[in-house]
């Protein structure tokens, strides 16, 4: 049962990486006035928009004039919440 649980926390370490590049290229691209009907901007708005509007709905703040702080903040929550989850499954494994 063990080896499951360190083969699932495996994957989700790697989904947590691979969403943090998303990210991180998301608020990259908002520097550049990029194309909408780009295919590759279309994955990272759609594959961030609803996350990061939440965040956004919750923490008002977050946004100071042109400077949107949300990436920022999701990249930091994303990176708590990967070491809590992967190294209690990790506890959970032992």
């Amino acid at each position: 049962m063990g080896v499951i649980i360190v083969a699932i926390a495996r994957i989700l370490d790697l989904a947590f990486n691979i969403y943090t590049f998303i990210v991180i290229a998301r608020a990259l691209i908002s520097w550049v006035n990029p194309d909408p009907y780009n295919p590759i901007v279309r994955f990272l708005h759609n594959a961030t928009d609803p996350v990061l509007y939440r965040l956004r709905r919750l923490l008002p703040f977050l946004q100071a004039g042109s400077f949107d702080f949300s990436p920022i903040a999701l990249l930091i929550l994303l990176s708590v919440v990967q070491q809590f989850l992967i190294s209690f499954l990790y506890q959970l494994a032992r």
